[in-house]
């Protein structure tokens, strides 16, 4: 299953949530294939994407949960269903907070077996805004499962949701 919920549409409505400031500099954890690090550069952001088996030559290769970045290197972190299977969505939480300037913004779409909410109020952020979009995440997942493509990671049984944050990191 590649990409994610919405594509770079998707991508765009984060970044107008977000309020980000033009030249803002942007990572992407867990990029893949750099569609939102494309996106990103096109509209002015000065972007870079890390994952451990980028499928393009504009993102390095690395692990997002020990990420080879100083603290404070970014105005923002931008991750689209990656923190789940990292296996440590906490841990990828407290990293982004690690990697943002105070009143950095972290734009996070994922898949929640538990809730994200606390997860990112526990990691030192201060939600701005928090959308369910369970179902659009429900069309896509039965799409890729009809098209033989869905996750081949290990998920966990019981019911999952799909939820949009934009949080910041406290000043």
């Amino acid at each position: 299953m590649n990409g994610h919920p919405g594509g770079a549409e998707h991508t765009r409505r984060m970044l107008a949530l977000a309020e980000l400031p033009a030249g803002a500099r942007v990572l992407d954890m867990g990029a893949g294939a750099g569609e939102a690090v494309a996106v990103l550069s096109s509209l002015g952001y000065r972007a870079e994407g890390i994952d451990l088996r980028p499928r393009s030559d504009r993102i390095r290769e690395g692990n997002f949960l020990a990420a080879p970045y100083p603290d404070g290197s970014f105005d923002a972190v931008l991750s689209q269903c990656a923190f789940f299977v990292s296996g440590d969505t906490a841990g990828a939480m407290r990293e982004a907070h690690r990697l943002l300037k105070p009143g950095g913004r972290l734009l996070l779409s994922d898949v929640e077996f538990a809730p994200l909410r606390p997860m990112a109020e526990e990691a030192g952020f201060r939600i701005l805004f928090d959308e369910d979009l369970s179902a659009a995440w429900k069309a896509y997942y039965i799409e890729a499962l009809w098209r033989g493509e869905a996750c081949d990671c290990e998920l966990p049984r019981g019911k999952c949701g799909y939820r949009l944050l934009i949080a910041e990191k406290e000043k």
